[in-house]
């Protein structure tokens, strides 16, 4: 299976948790509550996992690869899906999850910031 690494690159960052959503059928990778990856199926059941990107790189990575395409059921501007099928690199999916990391961790409160990262991390 490709992109097994997946799993444990999601959770070795700070503060991530990982559930499943039984009824969407997706393990969900949370930080401070709110989702930065999800993997699961699209409607035939093809493996993706989907993740948030600045809206300008996103569309440049669905216009450079047919394997990423915008967000399944998720907003299209600001989600991407990646068919884990597909051929796109390691370095390139490290960079979206990477990404998508930061901007969900971004977007919660300063003090939830620090609680997750530590007093020093956070501007």
């Amino acid at each position: 299976m490709k992109y097994e690494w997946i799993n444990d690159y999601c959770l070795s960052k700070k503060g991530v948790e990982k559930d499943f959503k039984i009824e969407w059928g997706a393990t969900r990778y949370l930080v401070g509550g709110k989702i930065f990856a999800m993997q699961g199926g699209d409607k035939d059941n093809k493996r993706i996992i989907t993740l948030k990107c600045e809206p300008s790189f996103g569309r440049f990575l669905r216009k450079e690869n047919q394997h990423i395409v915008a967000g399944y059921y998720m907003n299209k501007e600001h989600w991407n899906s990646v068919y884990l099928e597909g051929d796109v690199s390691d370095n390139i999916l490290k960079q979206m999850i990477n990404m998508s990391y930061e901007l969900v961790l971004n977007s919660l409160s300063k003090k939830m910031q620090r609680e997750i990262v530590g007093e020093d991390k956070i501007d």
